[in-house]
């Protein structure tokens, strides 16, 4: 096995990044403090070719030094929008037809493992803050909560592991149907 040279990967140029067809799938920041888990979220949705990122409240906006240090240019590649409130992201989502669903541990939440998407479906992705998690009120909103199950002491995972794990399933189980 010899490893392969970043120029053997075949990967997309920005531009026609931007152009190709893209999984029904965005990804939506409550409130997320860190810019490094920003800059991995962006760069996990490029990989997995999503629709867009949402960044809501505090949650820092490109261009930005730390977000680029983990992006390492998918800032610049995904298509993102900026919300005040990660409620009103979520009332435009709705009314664009996406399914709501937030990443976090509730009552009645669909562990991962048994959650299959529909490929006909478009889907938001909400991920929480590094502390708090997804507000309860963005909860109230959402048509239903995944949630990762865990095995060991810890209850929880950093949001941008859980962003990774979380689009990596959705993602590879629409484009298997």
């Amino acid at each position: 096995m010899r490893k392969l040279k970043i120029t053997e990967l075949n990967r997309l140029s920005a531009e026609e990044f931007k152009s190709a067809t893209k999984n029904k799938v965005i990804a939506v920041l409550d409130n997320v403090r860190s810019l490094h888990n920003v800059g991995s979220v962006f760069r996990t949705a490029d990989a997995f070719c999503m629709e867009a990122v949402y960044l809501c409240g505090i949650t820092a906006t490109p261009p930005h030094n730390e977000i680029h240090k983990t992006a390492l240019g998918a800032e610049e590649s995904m298509h993102w929008h900026y919300f005040e409130n990660t409620e009103d992201a979520l009332l435009k989502l709705k009314s664009d037809g996406y399914t709501l669903i937030a990443i976090e541990q509730v009552e009645k939440s669909v562990m991962l493992t048994d959650f299959v998407p529909d490929s006909t479906q478009k889907y938001a992705l909400v991920f929480g803050n590094e502390v708090k998690g997804v507000q309860q009120s963005v909860i109230n909103l959402c048509d239903f909560c995944l949630e990762i199950p865990q095995y060991g002491t810890k209850h929880s995972l950093n949001v941008s592991v859980s962003a990774g794990i979380v689009i990596w399933e959705v993602t590879k189980r629409i484009s298997k149907q």
